[in-house]
């Protein structure tokens, strides 16, 4: 099969003609470009295990992928008083990088060159921050959406890192894979279908398929947090008494999915499922004072979750320098 590229204007068209609310630049949460390099790697412990925050860049994702479902009107006004653009959501990319001391396991592998201009940038964020990518020991795909699996292959189209293992949800491995999927979806769906065919297909790698409850590494197993894709896995990091809940795609935007849980967004396949994941991955983030990191909150992306009555909001950890 050929690789398709989305371009932005493909991606944006998925937001199934949302009107677009235009904002003046001065109302906006946003600061000038910086002179040099921003830092593009955050780290902290979670126990004895070393974790490493690296960016992949960023990208322009539609208004739907906050909440297709969400009166017009009421998502403008909540964008707003949160000082963000109303025409379209800014999505870091906060990929997580795990030393247990006997492995290395990175958290999904980005979009290479495959997306976004904005994005792939995870292979030389990680060396500029010590890492060596291609020691990695594991490589755990949350989901086989674009921005997590398209940078799976390298230039001559073979396993970005060769001697890693490639591990995958098993229901994520086998909806992706089904024969004549690409044929049933929608045509602003086919695209993200064949990009993950071949990525799954990539030259040099044989895909270890786990399951809810796995474990990946000493302290590292996988939890099953389906409805954004159909096998797409959360990751939790255990250390001691010490744990940190890696998200995934299950919860995507770090204020409206908190403060409207039932919002959901144009690229979940199961709206129901999405909602229930989330709802029950809030409850018990705040409940249990657990740490999470968002893939596309605001760099880093690691924080607290606190109930507000009915809802929830997103706490950001403190930086130890």
């Amino acid at each position: 099969m050929t690789l398709l590229r989305p371009t932005r204007r493909d991606l944006l068209k998925l937001a199934a003609a949302m009107p677009a609310f235009a904002m003046p630049l001065s109302a906006r949460a946003e600061l000038g470009a910086p002179e040099g390099a921003q830092p593009s790697h955050f780290r902290f412990s979670v126990g004895d295990i070393r974790i490493t925050i690296v960016s992949d860049g960023w990208f322009p994702q539609p208004l739907s992928s906050l909440g297709m479902n969400a009166d017009d009107a009421a998502k403008e006004a909540f964008l707003k008083a949160h000082f963000l653009p109303t025409d379209e959501v800014y999505g870091h990319t906060n990929h997580v990088f795990i030393e247990t001391g006997d492995e290395t396991v990175l958290v999904d592998v980005g979009s290479g060159n495959r997306f976004f201009d904005t994005a792939g940038r995870l292979m030389g964020n990680m060396e500029a921050a010590g890492l060596d990518p291609y020691a990695t020991s594991k490589v755990v795909i949350t989901h086989a959406h674009p921005d997590h699996i398209w940078g799976i292959r390298d230039d001559f189209d073979e396993a970005i890192i060769p001697d890693a293992e490639y591990i995958i949800g098993e229901a994520e491995h086998a909806y992706w894979t089904q024969e004549g999927l690409v044929d049933r979806v929608a045509p602003e769906e086919q695209q993200f279908v064949l990009g993950a065919a071949n990525s799954i297909a990539v030259d040099g790698v044989d895909w270890t398929q786990m399951n809810d409850g796995d474990e990946v590494a000493k302290g590292v197993r996988l939890m099953a947090s389906h409805g954004h894709t159909p096998g797409h896995m959360s990751i939790m990091v255990e250390s001691g008494d010490d744990q940190l809940l890696v998200l995934g795609d299950a919860i995507t935007h770090a204020f409206g999915h908190f403060a409207h849980p039932d919002w959901y967004g144009g690229l979940g396949s199961d709206p129901e499922a999405t909602v229930a994941s989330r709802k029950a991955i809030l409850d018990m983030a705040a409940t249990d004072r657990l740490p999470v990191v968002g893939y596309h909150f605001p760099f880093p992306g690691v924080g607290h979750v606190m109930a507000d009555g009915d809802a929830y909001r997103f706490v950001p950890a403190l930086w130890r320098f």
